[in-house]
């Protein structure tokens, strides 16, 4: 019941400050985690604790859709591909305290519904039975990729909800490339998000997009978030419309965009 809080509260609110900022949702989303977790050098570089004020709270989580128009389109067909495999519910991303890979991967499928016109998103896994299809090795469930409903009217714990509800197996970053071929889907940038405890099926994934830029005809991009770092790489490092992002923090998404673009 403070000025203090009063004045935070109503800059959050503030719209037109926060384009100004610029702000990009996941540096908001960030901020609300060491926010509401009340400090103690989990979420924070600082060993200060708090007892976080709830109506902050709440405008932190406002705040994070408001700025959903900061982000700058990238204007091309996108095509997200959310690993569904269990591990992604494991561990913190090191770059944003507090956000596990799951929940990062759906705060960008968010703002890639709100930003991006031409769009889709698939959750993809591959099971036991193995180099089927769609590839595969091991893990459980069935090798294959599901469509997810994702609207940018969706709040955050809805949309991991309706990931996390999705079967889980293994994880083939090439399956992506693999079902748009497949589907004639015509997609001009992938983007794979996995918390990098990844292997190869039957092809691998720079493999798979070079098979589809030659059966599509589209000079198509793939960019793979290895949300934690695994020491992995995907792409291929001679192929300048490969990219690999090992980490996450609050500078990816702006990379990932203008890379797209």
């Amino acid at each position: 019941m403070s000025a203090a809080a009063s004045a935070v509260i109503a800059a959050l609110d503030d719209a037109e400050k926060l384009q100004k900022a610029r702000l990009h949702p996941i540096a908001v989303l960030s901020g609300m985690l060491a926010y509401k977790s009340g400090g103690g050098g989990m979420y924070t570089k600082s060993q200060h604790t708090w007892t976080p004020v709830g109506q902050i709270v709440d405008a932190l989580d406002a705040a994070f859709y408001k700025t959903f128009k900061n982000v700058e389109p990238a204007g091309k067909r996108t095509l997200l591909a959310l690993d569904v495999s269990g591990s992604m519910d494991g561990g913190v991303i090191a770059g944003v305290a507090g956000l596990t890979p799951r929940m990062g991967s759906c705060a960008m499928s968010l703002i890639t519904a709100a930003t991006e016109k031409v769009h889709a998103f698939i959750g993809f896994t591959s099971g036991g039975a193995g180099h089927g299809v769609y590839g595969g090795k091991w893990g459980g469930g069935g090798n294959g990729v599901t469509s997810i409903d994702i609207s940018p009217k969706m709040r955050l714990d809805e949309c991991v909800a309706k990931v996390s509800a999705l079967p889980m197996g293994g994880t083939d970053c090439a399956l992506p490339m693999i079902w748009a071929q497949k589907n004639k889907i015509e997609v001009d940038t992938f983007c794979v998000y996995t918390d990098s405890e990844t292997w190869a099926g039957t092809i691998q994934p720079f493999q798979a997009l070079k098979e589809y830029r030659q059966k599509m005809g589209i000079g198509a991009k793939l960019v793979v978030i290895g949300m934690t770092s695994t020491e992995f790489t995907i792409a291929d490092p001679s192929d300048a419309g490969m990219m690999d992002v090992v980490g996450f923090d609050t500078a990816a998404p702006g990379l990932i965009n203008d890379f797209s673009r």
